[in-house]
């Protein structure tokens, strides 16, 4: 009885902090935005020139949709940009430009203003989801021709309103990924990738699978997309609640590399459990918070063992200078030097 007592203790702890920040009082409930985009049932109403039927966003692969547009001209593609931008913006497999010009078309026709800058010229936005608090996904360098791709897998309270909101430096989706990408080469691209419903506070959307699950059925999905098109294997920089979101999705992406930072738990006991053949990293600096998040599964509540702990099996990034739990991409520490050479491909 007493272990069942500290046990059930340890679990409630966890609700409480799992996913947290200092001034989070509670969490709200969030649905996981699922399934193919807006816009689908009138995409797959319509046809290709000669009448050929368009893929299923639902159920074509990424490489089938790749096939697909190979095999039209330039104004046929144009055509499909025009009338369904939602699905084509979304396509995993789909032409790069052609994803890019889609989504300035659908954050403009969304009309609203916490999405206008997304919808900027120079903006490489490679996915654009509307529904719930909004998904989206930003390219940073030039991902055709990368000779290597980091994707950055943000935790709670991002979504498609603050992937760049106004922060602190070097934080946040998209500050993270600008300073990746700041750090590395011309031949290396970075993703920031918001395309998930993350938690929003401190509640059992933190603390629980659900919203990782659905998570990593995506994220899966777009590393298939960048397969598809020609894209190196990925690194994948996966903060806080993203880590657990790349643990549930290890198994069915082609990383390269995976690395952990500031993470709650991978809802794995240990790397070889990951089932992945990508390497695996950790880091957690000296004041993040997340070290006080207990390290336990109960009940489905709780992300299971401490990545960084020497049990788990992860290579260590060194992150003595990292501040907070947001500081590990803040220039000049050690952890991004590291990420940097990870991303690069320089760590054997």
């Amino acid at each position: 009885m007493r272990r069942f007592g500290r046990t059930s203790v340890t679990a409630a702890l966890a609700v409480a902090v799992v996913a947290g920040t200092a001034g989070w009082a509670s969490g709200e409930s969030q649905t996981a935005v699922t399934g193919p985009p807006p816009g689908t049932a009138a995409w797959l109403a319509d046809t290709a020139p000669g009448g050929r039927a368009l893929p299923d966003p639902g159920r074509a692969t990424p490489r089938e949709v790749a096939r697909f547009f190979a095999g039209l001209d330039g104004a046929a593609r144009r055509e499909l940009l025009r009338s369904h931008p939602l699905v084509v913006g979304n396509l995993d497999g789909a032409p790069l430009p052609l994803r890019y010009e889609a989504n300035r078309i659908a954050v403009a026709a969304t009309g609203e203003a916490r999405y206008a800058s997304l919808g900027a010229p120079d903006r490489q936005i490679l996915a654009f989801d509307p529904r719930g608090r909004g998904l989206v996904a930003e390219v940073f360098g030039d991902l055709e021709q990368a000779a290597h791709v980091s994707v950055v897998v943000p935790g709670s309270d991002n979504d498609a309103a603050s992937h760049d909101a106004p922060r602190a430096p070097h934080t946040g989706p998209a500050g993270m990924a600008r300073a990746l990408r700041a750090a590395t080469g011309a031949s290396t691209a970075v993703v920031a990738w918001t395309g998930y419903t993350t938690p929003v506070g401190v509640g059992l959307d933190a603390a629980d699978g659900r919203l990782a699950e659905a998570g990593a059925v995506r994220l899966a999905r777009f590393t298939a997309g960048l397969d598809a098109v020609g894209a190196p294997d990925p690194v994948l920089f996966c903060h806080s609640y993203g880590s657990v979101v790349c643990g549930l999705a290890a198994r069915h992406t082609d990383a390269s590399d995976i690395v952990a930072l500031g993470s709650p738990g991978m809802r794995a006991d240990s790397a070889a459990g990951l089932g992945t053949g990508a390497r695996v990293w950790a880091a957690r600096g000296p004041s993040d918070w997340i070290a006080d998040v207990p390290n336990v599964r109960f009940a489905g509540i709780g992300h299971g063992a401490d990545p960084t702990s020497p049990a788990f099996g992860a290579r260590r990034v060194p992150a003595a200078d990292a501040k907070g739990h947001t500081g590990y991409f803040a220039p000049g520490t050690q952890s991004l030097a590291a990420f940097a050479a990870i991303a690069e491909g320089e760590v054997r």
